[in-house]
């Protein structure tokens, strides 16, 4: 989808997603000292806003302009307009005004080459001692999951990220296949196909790597 499609689905329905942030997200910030933080691929701000709220300051980028203008709205709904910045701007093209501390790709579900750009940009941006946390459908979940996208071409593992850098670069916090159930009680999607279905179970991909200071003296 381009972001004229992604405009017209977020202009479509009042909230596209859940409020609430995504569970691996907050499972892998919350203890996180909170610095600069980036969030690519905002949506409707769901995680910048919950990084805010705990004292991050967040720039949260979005190529849709409808997301964009949703990720301010919330901002300023729960008094985060001074630590939300929120702007349209290419997951493979955006640059960080100053060095950060945290970058968020949350299923950004880009084809190679793209996701590799998207992912390598992601990860120059980050200070020393900095994280990246990717978030990604697996490309499993299209067999063995429910739900995400129906194209393998923009579904991957954690494998296809880790190769995307250079691997002298990173230091591995984690990286592998997660399951997140979803359902009628999930707090997926505003709009769950799975409302009102026996719970089911989706396989995301999810990497969450450091930046290595470099070594004192």
């Amino acid at each position: 989808m381009d972001a004229a499609a992604w405009d017209a689905r977020y202009a479509a329905s009042a909230q596209v997603w859940s409020a609430e942030p995504n569970v691996f997200v907050a499972q892998a910030c919350t203890d996180l000292p909170p610095g600069r933080a980036a969030d690519v691929a905002c949506g409707e701000g769901r995680n910048a806003a919950w990084l805010a709220e705990r004292g991050w300051s967040v720039t949260a980028l979005d190529f849709s302009a409808v997301a964009v203008e949703k990720t301010r709205a919330l901002a300023e709904r729960r008094g985060l307009a001074d630590r939300v910045a929120a702007r349209v701007d290419d997951a493979t093209r955006w640059q960080a005004e100053a060095p950060l501390d945290l970058v968020v790709l949350c299923y950004l579900q880009l084809a190679a080459p793209a996701r590799g750009e998207a992912v390598r940009r992601a990860f120059s941006a980050l200070a020393p001692g900095g994280t990246l946390l990717v978030v990604a459908h697996d490309s499993s979940n299209l067999a063995e999951g429910t739900g995400g996208p129906q194209d393998p071409a923009v579904l991957y593992r954690a494998e296809d990220v880790l190769a995307d850098l250079d691997p002298t670069a990173y230091d591995v916090v984690r990286a592998g296949r997660v399951a997140r159930t979803v359902g009628a009680s999930s707090g997926g999607p505003a709009a769950d196909p799975h409302r009102g279905e026996p719970e089911r179970t989706a396989w995301d991909c999810l990497v969450q790597l450091r930046r290595p200071a470099p070594p004192a003296g």
